[in-house]
């Protein structure tokens, strides 16, 4: 007799791709707990879990829902995590790694949707769109001159992480005739030229671009690397963009740079936390653009990740190496522990 792959995931929104992809095959279990309800009922869940299907919405899931070390250790029949996302700010995947945990992700699924949204952040902080449309909605007697803005065209755009996201931007940022600068330790100088950028150290990139955008991870690397310092640091009237995630820029730090008048504008997607207060310092001034974490939250995007989530996790339980493994070091033993617990 075949042993049920039983795969479990919470009730927030996902699109229905996922759960018709995984409900297709005769051997896969797929229970959905619900938040609202009793938290036994879903500690009974994941207790015989092979596969945890998890938000990556730090904010949004339970703290007590993460995958830590303590959840890990009543869950001992869990293979992987899968995060429902292309990030995983809700798995500690060292811990998973520790506990022999497969971590899969969904990296690349909203690349094009992200950076969408960074090209229009750009556009509307220097052309003024957001500024335009409130006082067109509210008041009279000012001059179109008054909301003169500046082309991005021919401007130097400096990227901070060219990934999946940051090829992309680079690549939409050639439409509009920008130079592309982009620093990225993780990827030599031939890889960055080969994803449509020119390689340079983070300080000439600061120093030369004339907008910069963010597309790195947040990590014990990146996290508050952003401060008051690299915001100095950065071409006086540049723009900061960023879609990468909250915590890697200083929220304080950015406002003084805008209010003082070093930077000339700002078009956030991430906070810490989210969504923001609304006392935030940036959100009273209309140099920025704010945006609620959705820059990769589009039809296209949920469906390509919802998509990509369930394939992930059939292969897995059927013993096929995942396309986006995090840890790729625990996969022999997640294949020892499938043979046992599934045969």
């Amino acid at each position: 007799m075949v042993a049920l792959k039983r795969v479990c995931r919470f009730n927030v929104w996902i699109n229905p791709v996922f759960d018709a992809r995984l409900r297709a095959e005769p051997d896969i279990d797929l229970q959905i707990g619900d938040l609202q309800g009793p938290d036994s009922a879903l500690k009974a869940l994941l207790e015989q879990a092979h596969i945890f299907h998890v938000s990556p919405a730090r904010d949004e899931l339970p703290r007590r829902w993460h995958v830590t070390d303590e959840l890990l250790a009543s869950c001992p029949n869990l293979l992987a995590v899968s995060s429902g996302g292309a990030g995983f700010d809700t798995v500690d995947a060292a811990a998973c790694t520790r506990a022999g945990v497969a971590v899969v992700n969904q990296v690349g699924g909203n690349a094009q949707s992200v950076a969408e949204l960074a090209i229009g952040l750009m556009l509307a902080v220097s052309r003024k769109i957001c500024v335009s449309d409130r006082l067109l909605r509210t008041a009279r007697g000012f001059s179109r001159e008054s909301l003169m803005g500046h082309e991005i065209g021919g401007a130097t755009l400096g990227l901070v992480g060219i990934g999946h996201t940051g090829k992309a931007v680079a690549k939409l940022a050639r439409g509009f005739d920008m130079r592309v600068l982009a620093y990225d330790p993780l990827l030599s100088a031939e890889e960055i030229r080969a994803r449509g950028a020119e390689p340079v150290e983070r300080a000439q990139l600061l120093a030369e671009s004339d907008i910069v955008s963010l597309h790195c991870p947040l990590d014990d690397t990146t996290r508050g690397s952003f401060d008051a310092a690299a915001f100095a640091a950065m071409k006086p009237g540049a723009l900061f963009i960023t879609t990468a995630r909250g915590g890697v820029h200083d929220e304080a730090a950015l406002a003084e740079a805008l209010t003082s008048g070093h930077l000339a504008g700002a078009g956030l997607d991430v906070w810490a936390p989210e969504p923001p207060p609304l006392e935030s310092a940036l959100l009273k001034l209309e140099s920025v653009v704010a945006t609620y974490h959705t820059a990769g939250v589009t039809h296209e995007a949920r469906r390509n990740v919802a998509a990509w989530g369930a394939e992930q996790i059939i292969g897995i339980l059927n013993g096929v190496t995942p396309p986006r493994l995090v840890n790729p070091e625990v996969w022999p033993a997640v294949l020892e522990r499938r043979a046992r617990l599934l045969g």
